[in-house]
């Protein structure tokens, strides 16, 4: 029989709000250790309809979300909505060839991951007519024909997601928790996601809005700490089923091409050391965080690079921003909505290790140089009593502050007027002599304490990502705060002065985000396409543009390559007009293609068209001046200039192909889940695909197929189930993949 127990809280834990703090008092969760136990509890404290959020990406709890799921589905009395975003899937191939090349590769990557019902659903026969699901970010591409998730769509800012839940009616909240430790030491991480949940908890307090909150443990979830722990009555419910623990849902990594690469390296030549930095998934964060490795290890080959790369040279004409070539002697602090693999990979590599402290006072001392670094001396004291934030004589609360940041040991006390540690004594009086003597002779701690180098508010990646996160030592993973998305991806709101320490910590921040198209007056289309079809999802990218021209030296860095691939052809993504912004032209700011940076900040509108066409396909450019030069936007008799006309993918090629076969830019910098022979059939299937959407080339490439009369290895057709191929169209298939190797 499944069990409904009870959880005895830890020392501490005897009632109160239920507030994130793990520190504050909880009171106690109800404890199912079966899912279906959990899924009545759930029925039976919301007699009525079921609006359920959930978080976006791995933060959902697939086993107990698909367990509601069934049971809504066999009670037509019963309806269930659905609010949530990025709900993954298993890759199931689009036709005989992908379903055989996939089968063994994702039974190998994705283990035991359970696909979500509602998921299935939708890609298939359809939801139950009692069952409806609505999110505000799609997986990118894949819903753009399925009229129920383009209606069931909610267009809406990332740090809007808890207010609308709210008006959304939702009534009960399920996630994916990592645990740790047993008995009285229980403990409970939100893990991946933060980012939303502990907003929602206190709208709906604040609101007085019954919210039934559900944690569901999955021991594959690295525990994280600081913002992410949560004391276990958080939540009402806590389910422990180990059926409920799976394999998290670990994309491969990308393969990252040469344009990627070309963006990549324009956009490391723009971070400033001891800056902050933005980055996001796939293979351009791969590539910019690559290129941040070679900036770091191969100075003299990175400049290389860029001298060729940059038709305006390192120094910058024309609009274009000088680059920064140097190491990162102070090193940088993440700050991203995701956390994502480039940014585990530059930890690793010392590059983001910028620390950033909860405390204005103290980060801008940092910052200006008067305390010159995180090691605790005398001038560290000093520098913090001149800058008033601590007194003389020292407050309790003064000692609280120094021992939390560990400018005072562990252990130092305040008796009195006194402080003291084991046989040492002294007084709290700073301007006496002898006191500070003895203070900093044996009271001083030796290293600031509570250093963030990374601030995340959901992760997602490969399953290597997630093992390096749960085998990370405690004080490594001390240094990443996963937390809430409406700190991260704004100034504003929040507790009084969060705006202030924010200021402090994001110094000389670039915020890089990827977009569709871009048009010549510098609006960017980056989440659907101009007849209101959704590819994805606005998610943060507003936000970050909003708050790099918010702060003084912050910019926003809009990536994305000069030219898209569809069955009709070859078209520019740099463009005149498009139907459809997520970015208005009066927030443009910095534009990437791999042709180069396009500085738009404050510029007319002439000199922001010129500075779009110099870095578009040149394939395109005379079109895009046609256009400019009809609508009044650029003198009639503007050319081009020479340097400018070389922008094609063969030039690019020539250009980074040395540093590509020297190793510095690997098409998987940081490794594949794929075999070297997977690699190989999947490069051929992709040129397939490409081929029979065009028919030019399918004619082109079946004659040279058939003429060459090349055969492919047998593992390969057996792989493919191509090994027996009897009919025409299988013979054909076999001939035009063996042309293809």
């Amino acid at each position: 029989m499944p069990k409904v127990k009870p959880h005895h809280p830890a020392p501490g834990e005897t009632g109160g709000s239920n507030h994130h703090d793990p520190e504050t008092a909880m009171p106690t969760p109800r404890v199912i250790d079966h899912l279906e136990a959990a899924v009545e509890a759930v029925l039976a404290a919301v007699p009525g309809d079921i609006v359920l959020g959930i978080p976006l990406a791995i933060g959902k709890p697939n086993a107990f979300v698909n367990a509601l799921y069934r049971r809504i589905a066999a009670t037509p009395g019963r309806r269930l909505t659905i609010v949530t975003a990025l709900s993954l899937e298993k890759p199931v191939g689009k036709s005989d060839l992908e379903r055989h090349f996939l089968e063994p590769l994702v039974e190998r990557v994705f283990g035991d991951y359970p696909d979500l019902d509602y998921v299935k659903a939708l890609r298939g026969a359809g939801l139950p007519p009692n069952i409806e699901v609505r999110e505000f970010f799609l997986k990118t591409g894949d819903y753009l024909t399925n009229p129920v998730a383009q209606q069931g769509y909610i267009s809406t800012n990332y740090t809007f997601v808890a207010r609308d839940m709210l008006l959304q009616g939702m009534n009960v909240i399920a996630q994916a928790v990592a645990e740790q430790g047993t008995g009285d030491g229980w403990q409970l991480s939100v893990s991946s996601n933060p980012d939303v949940v502990f907003e929602v908890v206190e709208r709906f307090a604040a609101e007085g809005v019954p919210l039934l909150k559900v944690g569901v443990v999955n021991r594959q979830m690295p525990f994280m700490p600081n913002g992410a722990a949560v004391a276990p009555g958080f939540f009402d419910i806590v389910v422990t089923d180990p059926a409920a623990t799976h394999r998290l849902f670990g994309p491969p990594n990308g393969k990252v091409s040469t344009a990627d690469y070309a963006i990549g390296l324009h956009a490391s030549s723009l971070v400033a050391d001891g800056g902050t930095l933005q980055i996001g998934i796939g293979s351009l964060g791969d590539a910019i965080a690559q290129a941040l490795l070679v900036r770091e290890r191969h100075g003299d080959e990175y400049r290389a690079i860029l001298q060729r790369l940059c038709p305006d040279g390192l120094d910058g004409l024309n609009g274009t921003p000088p680059r920064q070539t140097g190491r990162f002697d102070r090193g940088l602090y993440g700050c991203s909505e995701m956390f994502v693999n480039g940014f585990l990979q530059l930890i690793d590599a010392g590059i983001v290790r910028r620390e950033v402290f909860a405390d204005a006072v103290l980060q801008r001392l940092l910052n200006s140089g008067a305390i010159a670094d995180e090691t605790v001396t005398p001038a560290t004291l000093a520098a913090l009593r001149s800058a008033g934030r601590i007194q003389s004589p020292l407050r309790a609360a003064d000692v609280d502050f120094l021992l939390h940041f560990g400018v005072l040991r562990p252990g130092v006390r305040l008796e009195g007027r006194q402080l003291v540690l084991g046989t040492h004594r002294c007084s709290t009086d700073l301007d006496d002599p002898q006191a500070v003597g003895t203070l900093c002779s044996h009271l001083l701690g030796a290293r600031l304490a509570h250093g963030i180098v990374m601030t995340g508010g959901f992760f997602l990646g490969p399953n290597a990502f997630y093992e390096r996160l749960r085998s990370m030592p405690p004080q490594e993973l001390a240094r990443i705060d996963m937390t809430r998305i409406d700190v991260i991806n704004q100034l504003y709101g929040g507790h009084p002065g969060d705006a202030e320490l924010k200021r402090a910590q994001r110094i000389h921040a670039r915020f890089m985000n990827t977009t569709m198209k871009v048009t010549l007056l510098g609006a960017a289309a980056s989440d659907a396409l101009e007849n209101g079809q959704v590819v994805s999802g606005v998610g943060g990218q507003y936000n970050f543009v909003a708050m790099a021209h918010a702060l003084p030296d912050a910019r926003s860095i809009l990536m994305l390559r000069a030219t898209h691939d569809n069955a009709d052809g070859l078209h520019s993504s740099i463009v005149w007009n498009y139907g459809h912004v997520t970015i208005p032209r009066h927030l443009r700011d910095i534009v990437i293609t791999e042709y180069g940076v396009a500085d738009l900040r404050g510029q007319v509108d002439s000199e922001v068209v010129k500075r779009l066409i110099a870095i578009a396909d040149s394939r395109f450019q005379d079109g895009l001046i046609r256009e400019a030069q009809a609508h009044g936007k650029l003198p009639a008799g503007w050319v081009l200039p020479e340097r400018y006309r070389h922008n094609l993918p063969a030039a690019l090629d020539d250009i980074l192909h040395p540093w590509s076969e020297a190793g510095l830019l690997p098409a998987f910098p940081f490794g594949t889940d794929l075999t070297a022979d997977e690699l190989h059939i999947v490069t051929a299937l992709k040129r397939l695909k490409r081929a029979t959407q065009h028919p030019v080339e399918l004619v082109t490439l079946a004659v040279k197929s058939l003429w060459e009369g090349k055969e492919a290895p047998p593992a390969y057709l057996q792989r493919l189930g191509l090994d027996e191929a009897t009919s025409f169209k299988a013979m054909f298939i076999r001939k035009l993949f063996a042309g293809n190797l």
